[in-house]
């Protein structure tokens, strides 16, 4: 993170970061003019009143949805309020919650989305120039709650957009009269959740390995799984379904891209490649076939023609649930590549780029 978290440098690598962030503060201006505190914890149900009650205002920079409701609740319950920023690849957002009787968190987002539709930074990628710009703006405000001028995006949403350039401003709906929290006697929530649980999600941004399959519908990268189909030429169909610009970075070689985004609107793409027409083919028992996937003659007599589909992405999580969706729409002789293209890498080619 070190090209946009520009507090932190080089020679303090393996430091944790609020005691990183706290020794440039103090390199830069002196401990008796500024009380920089560092809580070198992870902030939870268990901790997150005491913390936020110490200060005036708190602004948001976390990485992960669990951590946005933690921080949401716990100032609402104090009643201070809350500078909101977010980046990711070229957008940032900017708003401000629990301020002068605007809204909350949860009045504009009172369920969090399913967590398979977060893109993460560690994912998706950003740009350091849009958290820096985003983070100024973040300041801007908590400096014009601090000096009583107030703040200019309360019941606002600033969207920037470093790709065009463009900077506009919407508006956002008030505090909503049945809010989990904020709306007064009747609120059902009075006290911090369980934020992991509620969310389903860790308050985290780092990719979790999701085992949404069972091991009979998962292949290897290792010889004697894939590579072994892949290096005797076994007729199949190797679906790779990252993001395009992903896919441009790197690939294995006659793979062919079609998005997860995307996937359930170009499922017969999948059936013309296959050779199963508009519709998947049946193997006639529902299972998803055999595991011994080596064997040309069993997995020939298993689709009856059908070319066998093998799925992938960057880490074997979106794969899954393409393989899910596959198997879903009757495509019944389709794997998963475990670990996708890092295992790839780790295991069978270690000149493939990794990202």
């Amino acid at each position: 993170n070190l090209q946009r978290q520009i507090i932190h440098d080089e020679s303090r690598i393996g430091t944790p970061k609020s005691e990183s962030a706290k020794a440039a503060v103090n390199r830069l201006v002196s401990p008796s003019f500024v009380d920089c505190v560092a809580h070198n914890l992870v902030l939870d149900s268990s901790n997150a009143m005491q913390v936020v009650a110490l200060y005036d205002v708190v602004l948001d920079a976390s990485d992960n949805v669990a951590t946005r409701y933690l921080l949401n609740d716990a100032c609402v319950l104090l009643g201070k309020p809350l500078v909101s920023g977010s980046a990711l690849r070229m957008d940032g957002q900017l708003t401000v919650y629990n301020y002068n009787n605007g809204p909350c968190y949860r009045c504009i987002f009172p369920t969090p989305p399913p967590a398979e539709t977060v893109t993460n930074c560690n994912d998706g990628g950003v740009l350091g120039v849009v958290t820096g710009i985003i983070g100024c703006y973040q300041a801007l405000e908590t400096i014009k709650i601090i000096c009583g001028i107030g703040a200019s995006y309360s019941q606002k949403l600033l969207l920037f957009d470093a790709t065009t350039g463009v900077t506009r401003v919407v508006k956002l709906r008030g505090r909503s009269p049945i809010c989990a929290i904020c709306s007064g006697d009747s609120a059902p929530i009075k006290s911090l959740i369980d934020y992991v649980q509620f969310c389903g999600a860790s308050a985290t941004d780092k990719t979790i390995t999701r085992r949404l399959l069972g091991p009979n519908e998962r292949i290897s990268a290792l010889v004697g799984e894939y590579k072994n189909i892949k290096d005797r030429n076994i007729p199949h169909l190797l679906l790779d379904v990252r993001d395009k610009v992903q896919y441009d970075i790197s690939r294995i070689t006659g793979s062919v891209n079609i998005p997860w985004s995307v996937l359930p609107r170009r499922l017969g793409e999948v059936f013309d490649l296959i050779g199963a027409g508009s519709e998947g083919e049946d193997d006639g028992n529902g299972s998803n076939g055999d595991r011994d996937k080596n064997n040309e003659d069993a997995i020939k007599n298993k689709q009856k023609g059908v070319l066998p589909v093998y799925v992938l992405c960057r880490l074997g999580n979106n794969s899954q649930l393409a393989t899910r969706l596959l198997q879903a729409s009757g495509v019944t002789a389709v794997w998963d590549i475990e670990g996708g293209l890092y295992a790839w890498s780790d295991n069978v080619d270690p000149n493939f780029p990794k990202y």
